[in-house]
């Protein structure tokens, strides 16, 4: 299989494979903790990439069992360091996807009475307020990551911190004054 093959989430497994997530149920869980911020991979497509990069031998796999439950792990091959590797460094186009309801809503938000969009603004800031707060408190893992050599899921947090904070900032400027916000265009 090349390169042309495996898609974005068959990579993201073949990552989380390389930070110790050895079985489908812990990359659910590592996925949980650090990238679903900012990429979402179901656990429907775990299970299906794990099968086909172990077919391409880019992952190992074994069965350990866990009591009476089959479980099956896996650790990242030579050829699948590489395969990451070079997935990593291909220059392809990178565009930048932000899906979100509350944006899609603010959007229109002139369609409510003013009392309305100011409360609709009100749960954007908490939920931004409310993920600055999940996000710092992935920060402990993420500075052991870093302090064993893997600087770049730390880097990540501190980039989805700043963004939840800009956000947090810009919805309280235009709470102050609207027209703050206005003036800049």
């Amino acid at each position: 299989m090349g390169p042309a093959s495996f898609n974005s989430s068959d990579y993201v497994v073949l990552g989380m494979v390389g930070l110790g997530a050895r079985s489908g149920y812990e990359i659910k869980q590592t996925v949980e903790l650090s990238i679903r911020f900012f990429w979402t991979i179901s656990p429907a497509q775990v299970y299906p990439s794990l099968g086909k990069l172990e077919r391409a031998g880019l992952l190992l796999g074994r069965d350990e069992p866990q009591g009476n439950r089959p479980r099956r792990v896996y650790e990242r091959t030579p050829a699948g360091t590489l395969a990451l590797r070079d997935w990593l460094k291909r220059a392809e186009p990178m565009p930048f996807e932000l899906r979100d309801i509350a944006m899609v809503k603010l959007f229109f938000a002139d369609a409510l009475e003013s009392a309305d969009a100011r409360q609709l603004l009100a749960q954007i800031k908490s939920r931004s307020a409310e993920r600055v707060v999940t996000l710092e408190a992935i920060r402990p893992g993420a500075e052991e990551a870093a302090r064993a050599g893997s600087t770049h899921p730390l880097l990540t947090l501190e980039l989805g911190i700043a963004f939840h904070q800009a956000m947090l900032e810009v919805c309280r400027r235009f709470e102050r004054c609207p027209s703050e916000i206005t003036a800049r265009t």
